[in-house]
């Protein structure tokens, strides 16, 4: 099942965003409390027998890169912009490489078109790049990033 979120998920979702991301890196309570309170429908959520097992989450804005900003100020979000940024893609350690993230971000994909965005941004590490590749994203090289400390590529699809 594939829902959006709401306050109740509070805990959940720090949860599994702990158990995915080192710490520097990861979104804590206090951020995701913020980002429920101001786009709770920019969270899809995947549960598997009643479980969260994944999740992905970001904001709406009309600026075309991703800031590390963003990720501590949801009122940057635009519930009318044009790019639907991607903040984390989240999948428990023992549920991964069945599926749940590729199942949740064709649903973002098409959430974002139906919404008439111009399409979506996210960041990620080198590893990953061939993966988002397989949903039509476009690495557009090393992001302005420091989030976490860590070497970010931004990756952009376009409708």
């Amino acid at each position: 099942m594939i829902r959006t979120a709401t306050t109740a998920d509070l805990e959940a979702l720090t949860q599994v965003e702990a158990a995915c991301f080192p710490p520097a890196e990861a979104a804590t309570r206090e951020e995701f409390r913020a980002r429920l309170a101001v786009y709770p429908d920019h969270f899809w959520l995947l549960y598997d027998r009643g479980r969260l097992v994944s999740f992905v989450n970001g904001m709406v804005t009309d600026e075309a890169d991703l800031r590390d900003e963003m990720y501590q100020d949801a009122s940057l979000h635009r519930e009318d912009g044009a790019w639907q940024m991607i903040f984390g893609v989240n999948t428990i350690p023992e549920a991964r490489r069945q599926g749940y993230a590729m199942e949740l971000l064709r649903r973002v994909v098409h959430d974002a078109r139906a919404q008439g965005r111009e399409g979506l941004v996210l960041t990620c590490k080198a590893a990953l790049l061939d993966y988002y590749a397989r949903l039509g994203f476009v690495s557009e090289g090393v992001s302005r990033s420091v989030h976490g400390g860590a070497v970010w590529y931004q990756m952009r699809l376009r409708f």
